[in-house]
């Protein structure tokens, strides 16, 4: 029986442990793909709102928050299970996450209002269905966690377990705040720096091909009317929106939506932009009407360098004349204005408005507007140095090197890697402290055998 016991305790010991370290990877992975690109997890976070007849009500400052903090509390939780830290106190809160979480994704495989969850960001794309038996696995696992919390094998001591808290909470943060600022860190979107967009949009041959149609609302004398591309009316129609939508469905290649038309002459202008021999900059803002503008005289000068060597430069928007027109008024604008819809062009660059830099329709490089290449970045060297070069000529015209494997890199040595050493360094400190005790222990029994002796000999 007492055999039998033990058998039965070390299973259920391994189990938990395993579950526990399945729940950490699966939210340590979640939290931080959302926390690398936190604009795209408040626009998944703004569909579900619009699905359920919220959206007016919830301000964007307010869904801003919501993913920092959710993508923040995914990975702390995750990183905490690994260490076991606050057993008792986070196995709980696994449980509460997952039972809310797995009720929200029931009510996505019956009712289909979203498509894609987001709960793996762009990175890792699942079906409603999938995410729910997914979700379910993943409760099973966080029930057998909270059953036994104590039985969690700590990889850190409780002396230590404030550092890796607040070292943990400092760094999603600021990983997300970075992105934020700049753009995300790691880039799982199909219009990533070395994509090739053309290729990206072709579909094989003989494989069936979905069919889009893009509707355009326009107005003239207070009334609004729909039309498709083929029907585009003349300059007298004042554009209002543009919606782009499946009809029918076949291979999906990774770039399907993606339409440019000039706005001056109603032109599809896609295949001349995407196959321009050289350069092209896109100057991407879904919507002008909330642009940042504190950095237009940056992007006035990038389009006057444009201009003087011979690259073509256009702004795509999805914002209405009236939005052009004000923006225009503020920045002094006068490159050509293009109709792009609004969710293409956040899936395209997420910062409003951010600058794209084509090279035979590969993207090259992209830049916030907070990021924006200064004056010196289009100077030349040597002789020539203090005048604009040709972008064949200069760094910012090529493709960054070994981008992805320098941030990897960076985030090992900044984050992995401490906790690796805080890790050895404590359990080392934990087993000499072991040592000691054991050493005392040894000690004093010796003593109290030596002593028991000595009484014994006494009594005799």
């Amino acid at each position: 029986m007492e055999q039998t016991a033990k058998t039965g305790h070390w299973a259920t010991t391994l189990l938990l442990n395993v579950c526990r370290l399945l729940l950490a990877v699966a939210f340590v992975f979640s939290g931080f793909v959302k926390a690398v690109d936190p604009l795209g997890t408040q626009y998944k976070i703004q569909d579900y709102l619009e699905a359920l007849g919220l959206a007016q009500y919830v301000g964007d400052w307010l869904t801003l928050a919501a993913s920092l903090s959710l993508s923040a509390l995914e990975f702390c939780l995750g990183v905490f299970l690994l260490f076991a830290i606050r057993r008792r106190q986070v196995s709980r809160m696994v449980l509460a996450f997952m039972a809310v979480m797995t009720v929200v994704t029931l009510w996505l495989a019956v009712a289909n209002p979203v498509k894609d969850c987001g709960c793996f960001g762009d990175a890792v794309k699942l079906t409603n269905w999938q995410t729910l038996w997914k979700n379910v696995a993943l409760l099973t696992a966080s029930a057998v966690v909270a059953a036994w919390p104590l039985r969690m094998t700590r990889f850190i001591s409780k002396t230590n377990q404030g550092i890796v808290i607040n070292f943990t909470v400092l760094f999603v943060i600021g990983v997300s705040l970075w992105s934020l600022y700049r753009l995300p860190m790691f880039d799982f979107r199909p219009y990533h720096v070395g994509a090739n967009i053309v290729k990206s949009m072709e579909i094989p041959e003989g494989a069936k091909k979905p069919k889009f149609r893009t509707t355009y609302i326009m107005e003239k004398n207070g009334e609004r009317r729909e039309f498709a591309l083929e029907d585009y009316p003349d300059s007298t129609w004042t554009y209002v929106d543009a919606r782009t939508e499946q009809i029918e469905k076949g291979y999906e290649p990774p770039i399907q939506d993606l339409s440019i038309v000039e706005r001056s002459t109603g032109d599809d202008i896609t295949q001349q932009v995407l196959t321009h021999k050289g350069y092209t900059f896109l100057l991407v803002s879904p919507h002008l009407e909330y642009a940042d503008d504190s950095d237009f005289g940056d992007i006035d000068r990038i389009y006057e360098y444009a201009q003087d060597n011979g690259y073509p430069f256009y702004c795509l928007t999805a914002s209405s004349d009236k939005g052009i027109e004000q923006w225009r008024n503020i920045t002094g604008a006068e490159y050509p204005f293009c109709t792009t819809d609004a969710t293409t062009l956040k899936t395209i660059i997420r910062s409003n408005p951010g600058l794209l830099l084509l090279r035979d329709g590969v993207v090259v490089r992209k830049w916030s507007h907070n990021d924006l290449p200064a004056a010196d970045d289009f100077k030349g060297d040597g002789n020539q140095a203090g005048t604009d070069q040709k972008l064949e000529k200069l760094a910012i015209g090529q493709l960054p090197e070994d981008r992805v494997s320098v941030k990897i890199t960076m985030l090992l040595l900044g984050y992995v890697l401490p906790l690796v050493l805080l890790t050895l360094a404590d359990r080392l400190w934990q087993w000499t402290r072991w040592l000691k005790v054991d050493r005392w222990r040894r000690r004093k029994n010796a003593e109290t055998d030596a002593e028991d002796e000595e009484n014994q000999s006494n009594n005799k």
